[in-house]
């Protein structure tokens, strides 16, 4: 039995923010290691600086492939790529950390490639110290889309109660409008449809919000986006079987969804679909990309620069992100 724990890849994220904390507080957790083979990729160095801020009792353990891990709870495994100086300050933009960060989810991709793990989980980075850093993505997803030769991919925000995936994500509002179109659309809820079948959902409940407020209200609101973005992609994918709806008002579409009506809610943009999971607590939300040859999950927060080093980080998105990384890892 004990052989059918996935291995799970975690990335540190950016070393000046909480991802250090938080894996080292999630790591302190038997429960974790009972469900998964667990280990970091990361810097070994900034791994025991984090414990030792949690005043922790975990040794740090050094690593230089997936294979030489012991997987024991009270030994956190590092793979160490050491790449960044000990006294890194906590809290503050720095290239060194933003070129880091980018370095361990390569090493994460490659890893997942080769089918040596079977599933990343990665702590959060800082856009700006990955653009200092020489390494110019909008943010994670981006990078393991390109690094997997992905096209077709999107984010899917996970809390309880309530899931919702994203037909733009990263640009501003007047590019999403212009970005989304039936093809992309249609191509989500497939997404939709498929990521939670093989979750275990048969005929997953899907549904679509609108663009405008109260979905244009056949035309009132808008220059009909509806009728020409969105609602042809919705009925693409109800004639092929999938049980889908929409266009509807985001204003009570997310309540409805809580409250069981659905699945998983397509938001057209980022604040219309981020906004409602964040409202549920940050700690509860995990982002997963959909779409990759390989499972990712990730914490819903950012790097949290003003609280580093301070030991006060929340670990909560970080177990639930490692959690859901199980749930959707391959079984071994």
């Amino acid at each position: 039995m004990t052989m059918s724990r996935p291995i799970i890849g975690m990335t540190m994220g950016d070393g000046a923010g909480v991802g250090p904390e938080i894996i080292m507080k999630a790591m302190d957790d038997q429960a974790v290691y009972d469900n998964c083979r667990p280990f970091v990729i990361g810097d070994a160095k900034i791994l025991e600086r984090a414990g030792s801020v949690l005043q922790s009792k975990l040794t740090v353990r050094s690593i230089s492939s997936p294979n030489e891990a012991q997987y024991v709870h009270g030994v956190v495994d590092c793979l160490d790529l050491n790449l960044l100086p000990a006294d890194l300050p906590f809290g503050k933009v720095s290239a060194e950390a933003g070129h880091a960060a980018f370095m361990y989810l390569k090493k994460a991709i490659e890893l997942a490639n080769a089918g040596e793990i079977d599933a990343i989980c990665t702590a959060p980075l800082n856009k700006e110290a990955l653009h200092k850093g020489g390494h110019m993505y909008p943010g994670h997803t981006e990078i393991l889309a390109e690094l997997t030769g992905t096209k077709d991919f999107s984010m899917m925000l996970s809390a309880p109660k309530l899931k919702v995936i994203h037909v733009t994500t990263h640009v501003g509002i007047i590019d999403a409008v212009k970005m989304i179109n039936p093809e992309r659309v249609y191509k989500v809820i497939r997404l939709a449809h498929e990521t939670l079948q093989k979750a275990g959902y048969d005929q997953p409940r899907i549904a679509v919000c609108g663009i405008n407020p109260h979905a244009g209200e056949n035309g009132l609101f808008g220059y009909g986006e509806e009728e020409e973005k969105v609602i042809p992609a919705v009925e693409r994918a109800q004639k092929e079987g999938v049980q889908v709806v929409g266009p509807l008002p985001a204003d009570t579409l997310f309540f409805r969804t809580t409250r069981g009506d659905f699945d998983i809610v397509v938001a057209m943009y980022h604040d219309q679909g981020h906004g409602p999971v964040k409202v549920l607590g940050l700690e509860a939300g995990v982002n997963i990309t959909v779409g990759l040859p390989i499972i990712r999950t990730s914490v819903d927060h950012g790097t949290a620069f003003d609280i580093a080093g301070k030991g006060i980080a929340d670990e909560q998105s970080m177990k639930e992100a490692i959690r859901q990384a199980i749930e959707l890892a391959p079984k071994r």
